[in-house]
């Protein structure tokens, strides 16, 4: 029952801000002019942040988590950051919108193109300017070079957008979320943590490197394990813990041509698998240690 009401609640919430959402992003789209966009993207945005806030209303209403958070307090909403988490289930987008939506910009997601087709939240990100992406595998893109070329200009296209007024760029480097199973067909290094892929981060550097305040590597821990959508609904996401730390943007690595430089490209997966060595250590220290309750 608990699970319905928390779903019913989520539909009427997304039901009452979609339309006007997207009567505003048609205007955008009808009248595309620079100091129009300028004005109604800072609308938008509050809209989204409105959604988000509503999601919190129903979260506190139908849950009981205990959250354990650090290293959120000294962010700034008006700086552009990019956020990197590790990612086990579809809860994390909104334990990342719970903790960071009113401290950082607002997030924005690369998804595949296939969820351009959600009932209702794909208008939602279509309106939000979300970049939709093509995501080929590597065997596709080794017949297919030019294919990989087109995700490259996709993502260039939408940083682009992204530097006009702050936004948080929303990336999960493990471009899929994690299971054992993925864990054991890529036979990952790392005991909680799949292979970081570089390619996406290092673009997004690339063409907004001078904007970023600060990257955010996010650490999200289930201490219960990871809960399907379904479970989060019921209320059965009892404890997470959450850890923020702020890293210097790599300015060498940022200007560097990652598509095309091999000692760059290199350079970069080193620079990325540290901190993923140091994220795998930290999720053993969550799953052992004790709580420090926000709420």
């Amino acid at each position: 029952m608990l699970g319905l009401i928390a779903l019913l609640l989520l539909a009427l919430n997304t039901l009452f801000w979609v339309p006007i959402l997207l009567a505003l992003a048609i205007v955008k789209l009808v009248l595309p002019f620079r100091a129009l966009r300028l004005h109604l993207d800072p609308v938008l945005l509050r809209i989204a942040e409105a959604w988000i806030a509503g999601n919190r209303g129903w979260m506190r209403l139908t849950q009981e988590t205990v959250w354990d958070v650090e290293g959120i307090d000294d962010l700034d909403r008006g700086g552009w950051y990019l956020v990197n988490c590790n990612h086990q289930s579809w809860v994390d987008i909104f334990v990342l919108q719970h903790l960071l939506t009113g401290r950082i910009p607002l997030l924005k997601f690369f998804l595949k193109r296939q969820l351009l087709w959600v009932p209702v939240m794909g208008l939602a990100w279509w309106a939000l300017e979300f970049p939709f992406m093509r995501r080929h595998s590597e065997q596709m893109l080794d017949r297919h070079p030019e294919l990989r070329g087109r995700d490259q200009e996709a993502t260039r296209k939408a940083c682009e957008k992204f530097a006009l007024i702050p936004t948080s760029v929303m990336n999960f480097s493990e471009g899929t979320r994690f299971t054992p199973a993925k864990q054991q067909r890529q036979q990952s290094p790392y005991r909680h943590l799949l292979r970081p892929k570089a390619g996406g981060i290092a673009l997004t550097l690339n063409v907004m490197g001078d904007k970023f305040r600060a990257i955010l590597d996010v650490t999200i821990v289930y201490p219960d394990g990871a809960p399907s959508f379904w479970e989060f609904l019921c209320g059965r996401m009892r404890c997470v813990r959450v850890r923020v730390q702020g890293l210097p943007v790599p300015r060498h690595l940022a200007n560097g041509d990652y598509a095309n430089d091999p000692a760059v490209r290199a350079a970069f997966q080193q620079w990325l698998q540290q901190i993923w060595r140091e994220k795998d250590a930290q999720i053993d220290a969550l799953l052992a240690g004790g709580t420090n309750d926000r709420r």
